[in-house]
């Protein structure tokens, strides 16, 4: 036999072996989630849209049911839809789904030495238990959170105030506002608006953000190596870092000026259990995990509020009905002479149901962050190995048709009896569920119910003549989040 054909037989046998071997590898085991059939090497990429995931996921699951697979290059996921089988798998067998998978492009950065990427074990268990005990249990220096969260409303309905009489994107105003309230509780003061290294803080996490969505992050984890590649996609990792060394060196700054005797802020917290543990081999507390803890809850108590509020005020420019309703119950309950108070909330139940609704409606986290089942386990019938990613979809519970009446519109009365109570939805999990829950939830619906009661006291919301009526479906991200729109306010 000729010499080339003795090569091309070889060549053609061992791509052959190849294939086989990709098969042997995606194979599933009895009683794996069904779902498409994944090509060699990159597996389902072409069954999803990066550019809109969770609408990928919802045509997906009216073929392959409320349990399926996926593969995306070499990596297995299972993507859970529908309360029943995320309440088990993120509630009832909580530990066994409580682990992260690797983001490479945060680990090249160092992010995953916070919490909310940290793999399932002691580091992540003593910070959260530290992060929780530190935002629950004390008002850092001589202000509760409440009162720096009232404070903020203050100055955020002056800043509004002085937009009076033209349109203006509430963007940056609502961003610098819910900021400046972790702010506070981390570093012990906020910030003025127009601050400039603010503004470059807030504008940092913004353009990460946005870098992060891009579709190319995706072939980080099937090609690691690009992410030491000189070229255009390295301007993540740049902003990462620029964003990093602010904060870095607020801490420095904090530790040059330490009193033990003092206990100001967060990064005061933080440092006294640093020298607590000085001597414990095992302790997490270093200053590189408060820099990435830090981060963490600039995040955790920024964006997903921050865009909350920005759709309650696009929901209310398209409803102004309820926007009345809600002017009514803040008369009737608070008046217009002082500032709302987290316990005003039980008395003023249609208020509370907006919200509630809004976070709904707006869906903000669709997918949740994702989750990698800690050891072998069972979901719904369904046997998931260890190591496999987890996605819980959570628009398939809050726009469940089965559970709520109206799911694609906003619709206050969700949450509402029938004599105007308000009701607790069990189906209600924004904040997702589990160990992995928002770390910042108490603090995000402080958030959420003060400044949006202070801006509806003080304020009433229209669409500036002339302009078409603002978009009302979301921009996706990782998360959803309005398109940019304009209001205009006039003073009550």
């Amino acid at each position: 036999m000729p010499p080339v054909w003795t090569t091309t037989l070889l060549g053609l046998a061992i791509a052959v072996l190849a294939l086989v071997a990709v098969w042997v590898k995606n194979r599933r085991r009895a009683n794996y989630p069904p779902g498409p059939f994944p090509l060699p090497l990159i597996g389902n990429i072409f069954h999803v849209d990066f550019n809109d995931f969770p609408e990928s996921l919802s045509k997906l699951r009216m073929q392959y049911g409320n349990i399926f697979s996926l593969n995306i290059f070499f990596e297995k996921i299972v993507v859970l839809n529908g309360y029943d089988a995320i309440k088990e798998a993120l509630v009832t067998k909580s530990e066994d789904t409580s682990d992260r998978p690797s983001i490479p492009m945060f680990e090249h950065v160092g992010l995953n030495d916070g919490i909310a990427f940290n793999r399932y074990g002691h580091h992540w268990k003593e910070q959260r238990r530290f992060v929780l005990y530190t935002l629950r249990n004390f008002g850092m220096g001589k202000k509760s959170i409440e009162e720096r969260v009232r404070e903020e409303a203050g100055y955020l309905c002056s800043a509004f105030q002085d937009q009076e009489g033209h349109p203006f994107d509430p963007y940056v105003l609502i961003n610098n506002a819910v900021s400046n309230v972790i702010c506070s509780i981390i570093f012990g003061d906020r910030f003025d608006y127009n601050d400039s290294s603010f503004q470059r803080m807030i504008y940092l996490l913004r353009e990460s953000f946005e870098l992060a969505s891009k579709p190319m992050t995706q072939f980080y984890k099937l090609m690691p190596w690009l992410m030491k590649v000189p070229g255009p996609h390295q301007k993540l990792f740049r902003v990462i870092r620029t964003y990093l060394g602010f904060l870095e060196g607020i801490i420095h700054q904090h530790r040059d000026t330490w009193d033990p005797s003092i206990k100001r802020d967060f990064i005061d917290a933080f440092f006294e259990e640093m020298e607590k543990n000085k001597d414990n081999p095992n302790s997490t507390f270093s200053e590189r995990t408060l820099l990435y803890v830090t981060a963490d809850l600039f995040v955790a108590g920024t964006d997903t509020t921050s865009n909350t509020l920005r759709w309650s005020l696009l929901l209310m420019l398209h409803h102004p009905h309820i926007q009345e309703r809600v002017h009514e119950e803040i008369d009737r309950v608070i008046g217009r002479h002082r500032l709302p108070t987290i316990e005003d909330q039980s008395n003023m139940p249609y208020t509370n149901a907006v919200i509630h609704e809004v976070q709904r409606y707006g869906n903000i986290l669709p997918m949740a962050l994702l989750h990698m089942t800690y050891r072998d386990t069972n979901i719904q019938g369904f046997e998931i190995p260890k190591g496999t990613t987890i996605i819980p979809n959570l628009t398939s519970v809050l726009k469940d048709g089965t559970i709520w009446k109206k799911p694609h519109q906003f619709y206050p009365e969700h949450f509402l009896d029938s004599e105007g109570k308000f009701v607790k939805q069990e189906a209600f999990i924004p904040f997702s569920a589990g160990r992995r829950i928002c770390v910042g939830e108490q603090l995000a619906r402080m958030d959420l119910f003060i400044f949006f009661t202070s801006l509806l006291q003080r304020f009433e919301f229209y669409i500036p003549d002339k302009q078409p009526p603002p978009r009302q479906d979301p921009l996706f991200m990782f998360n959803f989040s309005p398109h940019p729109f304009q209001i205009y306010l006039s003073v009550r």
